[in-house]
């Protein structure tokens, strides 16, 4: 359907830009784009690509909006809290541009739906924010053949990058096997300045419209790091693996980042609640500043100084060991059971994140 006078006229600064044009604007309408969280990243990328005119937006949500969310989420004001996310951002792109058609899928992306939700949109935007969720974006990108435009934040830092792009590097050739979470910690273990997911998530969107208009040279191949301390913009190339292994098919990310360990005992925070009385002793293994901020009442054992506090762990009965998101706490009973022997910890899964869902 081609553009109307009243589009023309909600889209004039942009069809001005010499070379973007009604061509470039009729091209924006007739695109789709898929978004992956609408969080941090997502809601800067969601609201700018609704403005801009894309014809249809898919979001992939499962969350609810928490207090802590607000300081960088800015699709969600101060009464949505604890509604669900999806529902929340898709009113508010509707109100940005009632033009845009918003297809919600409630649901945590997985190996069992991946395929079928990327295949029916023309680009993919990564905006989560933990390395299961991303191998298993970048994937599916490869086997459905679909450009992915890739941001991630850290404190005073960020990263883009576009892969998939006419066959060009993917997120395997940044990342062939995934960090630790010390290495890599996200926004909930480490912190970010909330001004760091508006920037990354503003330079993504800049760059879906780049690939959907064939307009400038797209990030492809490259790595854009941003350092909002010394406002240092760099770009560093990404080579790609040669002899790395095809991706023929979708696998369990839980585990292939080390998240999924069948030997090592879990619960769900309702069983934990349920089973408080059995409980001997509960384990926060945090740094002691994300402590401060919020906690379960447990001892404070943070991962990277776990072997001063072996002896204060006791070794009979059940004990819970917490983090905020449950893979330190999987790297700190791995520790103790391999090194010192000990065989009645359980892994709070979650972590306190888990608590707040």
């Amino acid at each position: 359907m081609k553009l109307d006078a009243s589009e023309i006229q909600r889209y004039s600064r942009q069809i001005l830009i010499p070379g973007f044009g009604l061509e470039g604007q009729q091209k924006l309408k007739e695109s789709s784009v898929l978004v992956i969280g609408c969080g941090g990243l997502g809601s800067p990328v969601l609201m700018y690509l609704a403005a801009a005119g894309i014809g249809r937006i898919g979001l992939v949500e499962d969350d609810k909006i928490d207090t802590s969310n607000l300081q960088r989420q800015i699709l969600y004001n101060e009464g949505a809290v604890g509604l669900e996310k999806i529902e929340e951002a898709s009113k508010r792109l509707k109100g940005i541009n009632g033009n845009v058609i918003i297809e919600k899928h409630n649901t945590r992306l997985s190996s069992k739906n991946a395929l079928s939700i990327v295949e029916k949109y023309d680009v993919v935007v990564d905006g989560s924010d933990n390395f299961p969720t991303r191998y298993l974006v970048n994937d599916s990108c490869i086997l459905r053949n679909k450009p992915l435009v890739y941001g991630a934040i850290y404190r005073f830092e960020g990263q883009v990058s576009v892969f998939n792009y006419k066959g060009g590097v993917n997120y395997r050739d940044l990342f062939p096997n995934p960090p630790s979470e010390d290495m890599a910690p996200n926004c909930a273990t480490a912190g970010v300045l909330g001004m760091m997911a508006g920037i990354i998530g503003t330079l993504q969107a800049t760059e879906v419209v780049k690939i959907l208009t064939g307009m400038g040279e797209v990030l492809s191949g490259k790595l854009l790091l941003v350092d909002a301390l010394s406002m240092n913009f760099r770009k560093v190339k990404i080579l790609r693996i040669q002899d790395a292994k095809p991706i023929t098919e979708l696998i369990d990310y839980e585990k292939f980042c080390g998240l999924n360990d069948e030997l090592i005992n879990s619960m769900s925070f309702s069983d934990y609640e349920n089973q408080k009385s059995d409980i001997v002793q509960l384990i926060d293994v945090r740094e002691e500043n994300e402590y401060e901020v919020d906690n379960l009442g447990g001892e404070l054992m943070p991962l990277s100084e776990l072997q001063e506090y072996v002896s204060q762990i006791r070794r009979e009965g059940k004990v819970v060991i917490h983090c905020q998101s449950g893979q330190r706490s999987l790297s700190a009973i791995k520790t103790l059971k391999e090194n010192y022997g000990f065989a009645n910890l359980i892994n709070l899964e979650g972590g306190l994140n888990a608590v707040y869902s």
